[in-house]
């Protein structure tokens, strides 16, 4: 079964033309389906046209959310209440077009694990959208590793049992690629069609260049020291400890050779600050290495992940 998932804020318009499209191009496909639509606090009559696409169509499920928590919690809803084993989700706005899932489907069965649309002809606002999308997509590919031309095309597919490892916060949907590609997931990217918004407004504006750089690091300090955060807070402790050492040489070069006064010299204030600075750096590497295991061992999280196995018996929990 495919689940399509679907988040929507202040969409009415584009409601009714999305649910003949989505029935137009799934029903070709042979597969049983399920699209569920996340009203995500709409203050329009999104949540009427839902609701009427909903009664024609039993394929079309919704969720209407309470307030507006913003895409990544919509998406999050509709991970937890999908039913397929194949998930794709898509924005709302007519952009995506559902005529490329068939694609992505395809794609899939080739062997990965996740599938990522790319809108290699974007049709969005060049210095407003697409400049800053080109250079987020290019930063991000270079900071984490892995490789895709346009993380934020909303227009991807996953296999459950990689998407069902992939806990989401804040606005992280953009990053879910990173997070499956951490669970060992096999990734591969499409070229898809864009079309330009005819109906509503776009919810993003350039304060969201603030957003993805703040989403960032939390991904890179994630992959790169998720499990092992003394090695980050431990390697800035080390480079305050040098520099406090050195400040502290220098100005004692100064006092016996110079014959400058310690008081003449900024050189054992930075010394002591430095080593202050060294001294917390340690202690936030052990609350964060205290935090990593009080994570793991609370919920019984292992910290790897299997994708199968060959004449292995479980073994029975010891009591």
């Amino acid at each position: 079964m495919i689940s399509i998932i679907i988040p929507l804020f202040n969409e009415e318009a584009n409601v009714p033309i999305l649910a003949g499209k989505l029935s137009a191009a799934l029903r070709t496909l042979g597969r049983d389906y399920e699209v569920i639509l996340i009203n995500d606090g709409s203050t329009d009559a999104t949540g009427d046209q839902i609701k009427k696409a909903c009664a024609a169509d039993p394929c079309l499920k919704s969720i209407n959310l309470r307030r507006n928590y913003g895409q990544t919690t919509a998406i999050v809803a509709g991970f937890h209440h999908a039913q397929g084993q194949i998930i794709v989700t898509m924005d709302g706005d007519l952009q995506n077009d559902p005529g490329d899932i068939p694609l992505l489907l395809a794609k899939l069965d080739e062997g990965f694990d996740v599938v990522s649309g790319w809108r290699s002809d974007r049709k969005d606002d060049a210095l407003q959208r697409n400049l800053p999308s080109v250079l987020a997509n290019r930063l991000i590919s270079t900071l984490t590793g892995v490789k895709l031309h346009d993380f934020g095309c909303s227009l991807k597919a996953y296999r459950r049992s990689i998407i069902r490892h992939v806990h989401l916060y804040g606005e992280m949907h953009r990053f879910i690629p990173i997070y499956c590609v951490l669970s060992g997931a096999r990734l591969a990217e499409i070229p898809v069609r864009h079309s330009a918004r005819l109906h509503g407004t776009s919810k993003y504006g350039l304060e969201r260049v603030f957003k993805v750089l703040c989403d960032l690091s939390v991904v890179w300090f994630l992959q790169r020291y998720g499990q092992k955060p003394m090695y980050l807070f431990g390697g800035c402790a080390l480079v305050s400890f040098t520099g406090s050492g050195l400040s502290g040489l220098w100005a004692i070069y100064l006092k016996i050779f110079e014959n400058n006064s310690f008081i003449q010299t900024p050189l054992p204030l930075v010394s002591g600050t430095l080593f202050l600075v060294g001294v917390l750096c340690v202690l936030m590497g052990l609350l964060a290495e205290l935090s990593i295991r009080i994570y793991h061992e609370s919920q019984d999280k292992p910290t790897y992940l299997i994708d199968r196995t060959d004449n292995l018996t479980p073994r029975a929990d010891a009591t």
